[in-house]
């Protein structure tokens, strides 16, 4: 057997292998509500195989969405149809997970089909944006507000809240979203942090409100299922987040019960130059691995069953994250584990198509 088609085992969570749908915003939801887009982009990952599969960022607050149109779970409301989509997931033999999201300073924003601007907290379907500091993302943007204890405190509430609801939608993951330019990343880069409080300037001061995050979350969400942290593992830009940060955090993410750190990179500085090519974040998620001995997961630009399981063969990570690949083709586990030459279950209602 393949090692990308082995299974793994997080607490008492086994995934049938090691390849996870990655989170992929949609775009598609009315006042925080998943609907039959979100079962069926969901479910058909499911189907085609995934070991594991996590919604799109998921916010955590009316005010952490990235958009109008984004997925929400700060609501009790909001829990049925989540449940609809956990129950046929694991249903497909799958595992379901969730990430859970604060859009800080990107908060606020059209979707990217209808230009991706800011709205402003003056305009139609905008709010008020919150930040560490009042530094917009871009500077054209509105200004956001620097977050007082207050805000800080209804910040951890919610994600503990969205951890309990998560809980009783049937999710068996969960994944702090502490990447990408949001809310949690935006404490950790200098660049968009200039506190001078507790949660700014050194280092410790900075991965506080995640730590807290990650404290507040495992009060409620069970000892025996696996938590994932998403980092972006550089900003790319001088000044900001470095890889040596990632290890350094990894490394004490390692003694918070912290499962899994996913590994991407950039989002928090709009001209970052970004070397995008085949597999290339794959070395953070290896560094990290290698100098910490936390388990990653690599994402970026992974497109082939044996690029897949080159990374895990060459102890570069455990997961492998796809994104664009999923959106391209649903069913890449199945067609992955052929050219592999695994025997992946396909549904039977789909077995007339299985390769002989």
């Amino acid at each position: 057997m393949s090692i990308l088609f082995s299974p793994l085992t997080l607490r008492r969570i086994q995934l049938k292998n090691r390849i996870v749908v990655s989170p992929m915003c949609q775009y598609s939801s009315q006042d925080g509500f998943a609907n039959d887009w979100h079962l069926v982009h969901l479910g058909s990952r499911a189907v085609g195989g995934a070991g594991l599969v996590i919604t799109e960022a998921t916010a955590v607050s009316p005010e952490g969405r990235i958009t109008p149109d984004d997925l929400g779970i700060w609501s009790d409301e909001h829990i049925p149809g989540l449940q609809r989509i956990t129950q046929f997931i694991r249903a497909s033999s799958s595992v379901a997970g969730i990430q859970l999201a604060h859009a800080g300073r990107k908060a606020s924003h059209r979707r990217p089909w209808d230009g991706g601007t800011a709205i402003a907290p003056t305009e139609e379907r905008g709010w008020q944006t919150v930040a560490p500091s009042a530094l917009p993302f871009l500077e054209t943007e509105p200004v956001p507000t620097a977050l007082t204890s207050d805000g800080l405190e209804k910040v951890l509430a919610d994600f503990q809240a969205a951890a309990i609801r998560s809980r009783e939608a049937g999710f068996q993951v969960i994944e702090i979203h502490a990447a990408h330019g949001y809310l949690l990343h935006e404490f950790l880069s200098p660049l968009s942090n200039h506190r001078t409080d507790a949660y700014g300037g050194s280092f410790d001061n900075r991965i506080r409100l995640l730590l807290e995050v990650i404290e507040r979350v495992q009060t409620v969400w069970p000892a025996d299922l696996p938590l994932f942290v998403r980092i972006s593992a550089t900003d790319w830009t001088e000044g900001g987040w470095t890889a040596d940060d990632s290890v350094a955090l990894a490394a004490v993410l390692k003694t918070k019960r912290v499962d899994v750190v996913d590994c991407s990179t950039g989002g928090n500085v709009p001209r970052a130059t970004i070397p995008v090519g085949p597999g290339y974040q794959v070395s953070f998620a290896e560094r990290i691995k290698q100098e910490t001995g936390m388990p990653t997961a690599a994402v970026g630009i992974i497109t082939s069953a044996e690029q897949a399981e080159s990374i895990l063969a060459n102890g570069q990570a455990d997961l492998i994250l796809l994104a664009r690949e999923f959106l391209r083709d649903p069913y890449f586990p199945l067609h992955a584990a052929h050219q592999l030459g695994d025997d992946l279950a396909w549904p039977v209602q789909y077995e007339r198509a299985k390769p002989r």
